[in-house]
């Protein structure tokens, strides 16, 4: 009997509790400081943000938390996904490597995005939250929120990033579908986003700046919350339903992984991918190299500092401890737009300034190549984003082919490319460019980092 191509999980195998890699690291990661004190924040300083059961998931030091059921009823729209094993591409590659794909485009938002939206929505709904706001990228988050906001009753509010906004207009569609209501950012809605016009009239916008326009609003509303797509370690917990099912679905053709690679921009798509195998590396039981892709353009692991920085452009949140290009750096508008962001999930940063992670940058152009060779042979148009970690798999394939190993190489196809269709043409008419890592615009920004002790 041929191997399958395709492997499935019934809803039965569906992952019923979330893993916590906190529990198993051999340092804690370094706590969120309150940004006047500089001393550690506690749960009230959040409480204005976000639910108290997301604070307590945030702060968890348990390995692994129950998933609601309520959220296992939505969950089973589309979960368990699949894995798929990419013979067409291994046979245009000419590769002996295995590569295998966990494919999160079926969720219906089309990304991994509902795997923290659902629980999001809920856990605020529960708590009697009338409505969230949020910031989008390239839109794949908003869209999520938007869709998990209907399904509890909640009003969402988004704030996408400017360039995304202009060139990917079916993604707001797509949000107001579902019932949201959304703006460009910078806006004149907000303090935040009137200052960043006044200064830069034509702002592409970036994920910071869009960050700070939404909590603006959540805080000064008691009836709103804030709901963040990436970044936070609740976020990363509720992904790992990803790398669960991966595990159980490569032990069903007898595979294990010897590389897996994601792409980062806030760290949640890789996170939910991997940590569930590093747990599994840490324990002894596998060994493979994991490593994080971002875009040369914005390249906070490779190249930014491990320091603390806020999480937005305004300096509202929190002060955390992650790789950083400075929190006003605007990035490129490259068209990975989810990828666009300053700085990295702390909890990520930590895992890389371990050693138990690797990093990675590479430019669009090679992306965009490696989503096109994809797509006409697996057949799945990928959004901008995963081309990143594609790309990285094929060096490795082809270094496979040099060597003759046999490496399993394993990647997360975060989500389809439908409403990204914009980029791939701008790719096709040779107006897709590798856009240099800008270094003083980066120094300029690391200047007005705080300086934070430890």
């Amino acid at each position: 009997m041929a191997e399958p191509t395709r492997i499935l999980l019934d809803e039965s195998e569906m992952p019923t509790r979330w893993y916590n890699i906190v529990g198993d690291l051999p340092e804690p990661p370094p706590p969120v400081l309150h940004p006047g004190t500089h001393e550690p924040v506690g749960p009230d300083d959040l409480a204005p943000l976000f639910p108290m059961a997301l604070i307590a998931q945030e702060v968890s030091t348990e390995r692994y938390i129950d998933i609601p059921g309520e959220i296992l009823d939505i969950y089973r729209l589309w979960r368990p996904s699949p894995l798929y094993r990419a013979r067409r591409l291994e046979r245009a590659l000419g590769t002996p490597a295995r590569i295998y794909y966990k494919y999160e485009g079926v969720s219906p938002a089309g990304s991994h995005k509902p795997n923290t939206a659902v629980p999001q929505a809920y856990y605020n709904a529960a708590e009697g939250v009338r409505r969230l706001t949020t910031e989008t990228g390239a839109g794949q988050w908003g869209s999520a929120l938007a869709f998990a906001c209907s399904q509890f009753g909640l009003d969402c509010e988004v704030w996408q990033v400017a360039a995304s906004y202009l060139h990917k207009p079916y993604r707001k569609s797509l949000m107001e579908v579902w019932g949201a209501t959304v703006h460009s950012s910078p806006s004149e809605l907000t303090g935040a986003g009137r200052a960043i016009l006044a200064e830069h009239p034509d702002s592409p916008g970036s994920l910071g700046i869009a960050i700070s326009e939404a909590v603006e609003v959540a805080a000064s509303d008691p009836g709103t919350r804030y709901a963040l797509g990436s970044v936070l370690n609740h976020v990363l917990l509720h992904q790992t339903v990803i790398g669960e099912e991966a595990l159980a679905q490569l032990a069903k053709v007898g595979d294990t992984p010897d590389v897996i690679v994601g792409c980062t921009g806030g760290g949640s798509n890789f996170a939910g991918l991997s940590f569930p195998f590093l747990r599994e590396k840490l324990a002894g039981r596998l060994a493979p190299t994991i490593r994080c892709v971002e875009p040369a353009a914005c390249p906070s692991l490779t190249m930014g500092e491990y320091r603390y920085d806020f999480g937005d452009t305004a300096g509202m949140t929190p002060l955390i401890k992650m790789h950083t290009l400075g929190h006003d750096f605007v990035p490129e508008p490259i068209h990975a737009g989810g990828l666009r962001y300053h700085g990295m999930s702390p909890l990520l940063s930590h895992i890389l300034e371990l050693g138990l992670v690797e990093a990675e940058a590479i430019a669009q152009v090679e992306c965009f190549e490696a989503g096109v060779l994809f797509a006409r042979t697996e057949g799945i148009v990928p959004a901008p984003e995963p081309p990143h970690p594609i790309a990285a798999a094929i060096r490795e394939a082809k270094r496979c082919t040099e060597t003759g190993e046999q490496k399993v190489i394993l990647t997360a196809m975060c989500g389809h490319g439908h409403f990204d269709m914009g980029a791939y043409d701008a790719f096709f008419r040779g107006e897709l460019v590798d856009l240099d890592y800008p270094k003083q615009e980066v120094r300029d920004a690391m200047a007005r980092v705080p300086v934070v002790a430890g």
